[in-house]
């Protein structure tokens, strides 16, 4: 089964996210905004993909207070980390913004919230969700 990992610092999100790619996706489901402990899933290849909130309030890392692009810049600058699919999740949906937030953090997708297609939510994510790699004969 593979794992999203869920990093948002608003728990109603939270929760609706994790309901939905559970229940529609069939999709394990990990959430933090604990900026080390996000490294360390993402470096001990415990999430398939990061579903990754922009504007996060309470995130910081060695001191510094970060956001999701901050975040996502680092973990496609860690070798171990940079083939892990990173979707950027923001309620900041300016004309603009989704070509700005890419270009900055290198992320691989971008959803508006709030989420109102719960399908297409689905979708998206399967899309950038790693291949399993069986050889067929």
């Amino acid at each position: 089964m593979k794992t999203v990992l869920i990093v948002e610092d608003d728990p109603i999100n939270l929760r609706v996210f994790s309901k939905i790619l559970t229940k529609r996706g069939g999709l394990e489901v990990k959430g933090t905004e604990n900026v080390e402990e996000v490294m360390q899933i993402a470096q001990n290849g415990k999430a398939d993909l990061i579903l990754m909130d922009v504007s996060l309030q309470n995130s910081s890392y060695q001191g510094k207070s970060v956001d999701g692009i901050k975040i996502t810049q680092m973990l496609k600058a860690d070798p171990q980390t940079a083939n892990l699919p990173v979707i950027l999740v923001t309620a900041h949906a300016m004309e603009g913004d989704r070509e700005n937030f890419l270009k900055q953090s290198g992320a691989d997708g971008y959803i508006s919230k709030p989420v109102v297609d719960h399908q297409e939510f689905v979708d998206q994510i399967m899309a950038l969700l790693p291949k399993d790699s069986q050889n067929i004969t």
